[in-house]
């Protein structure tokens, strides 16, 4: 196959770039410089900019590319940001399918379980409707853009990720330094429900969606075996040999370092059931916890 890959510099993107190359694929990188190679094309997603015939005859097009959601503090203008950047290279794409002859079969664009909102202890799947929240809107906003490819014909796909688990980087690789000092703590109550998946099956869950023909719409991208922070940071703990520190870190804390994101990112509840990937017969490698983190680390 030829699939186009946006954001595959990324975290997330290089991963699976290195898995389809792996398994004999052609990769075509979209970048926001000059291209080094037949491998990479040129694009500027916020201007529209995006030559048609780079899509013309490519298998698949899976978008990752977006404004790092915890990067910064959110103030307006960046909240801005973060949806400008995933609405306008979503409408350049789909511009861009628009005006190819042989369009791509199937159109994967990323989304997160914040979709949802906060759910507390209910256990949510791809039938939910929508919860409140700049996340959750922003994620509505995204997904509504990407669905836009089905007027062409195009199969979509909207990849709901939970807490991706990598060494590399990522939330858990903001996690690993201070539990490696023995720091680690639960955050806020510690009751809210983590949804985790690792990054080979994150990879291998999206190799699976762009080869079956019968996945559409958005899927949720978590193991089938969410837990709560407290547990989360006990087991990461443990994986570390490392001990953990008796008392949570109370929200306001989080607040005062890390503003509305604290909220939305760290003391939401997600309790998220991966129906679509479950019904579809994909075979999760790390189910547990433990022993993902034990294979990720």
């Amino acid at each position: 196959m030829t699939i186009i890959v946006t954001g595959a510099s990324g975290l997330l993107g290089s991963a699976l770039v290195r898995a389809l190359e792996g398994e004999g694929e052609r990769v075509v990188r979209l970048v926001r410089r000059a291209p080094q190679g037949a491998q990479e094309a040129f694009w500027q997603p916020a201007e529209g900019i995006l030559d048609p015939s780079v899509l013309d005859g490519a298998d698949g097009v899976v978008h990752l590319a977006g404004a790092p959601i915890a990067d910064r503090r959110w103030s307006d203008a960046y909240k801005r940001e973060l949806v400008r950047s995933r609405v306008e290279s979503t409408r350049t794409l789909v511009r861009a399918m628009r005006e190819v002859a042989r369009r791509p079969e199937v159109f994967v664009s990323a989304s997160g379980v914040d979709f949802y909102g906060d759910t507390g202890d209910t256990v949510v799947d791809e039938q939910t409707g929508k919860g409140t929240g700049f996340l959750s809107d922003l994620c509505e906003q995204w997904e509504g853009e990407a669905r836009t490819v089905g007027e062409l014909g195009v199969r979509a796909a909207q990849l709901r990720t939970g807490l991706a688990l990598s060494s590399r980087g990522g939330a858990l690789g903001r996690m690993l330094p201070i539990f490696r000092l023995g720091l680690g703590a639960p955050l806020g109550t510690g009751r809210q429900w983590w949804s985790w998946i690792t990054e080979d099956d994150w990879v291998r869950a999206v190799l699976h969606i762009l080869r079956n023909r019968e996945i559409s719409g958005p899927v949720n991208l978590t193991s089938p075996s969410p837990v709560t922070n407290v547990e989360f940071t006990r087991t990461l703990g443990k994986a570390m040999r490392k001990g953990t520190m008796p008392m949570p870190v109370p929200p306001f804390a989080l607040s005062l370092g890390l503003g509305e994101f604290a909220r939305e990112g760290l003391l939401s509840s997600h309790r998220i059931s991966p129906a679509k990937l479950l019904d579809s017969a994909y075979g999760f490698t790390h189910t547990g916890l433990d022993e993902a983190l034990r294979a990720v680390l």
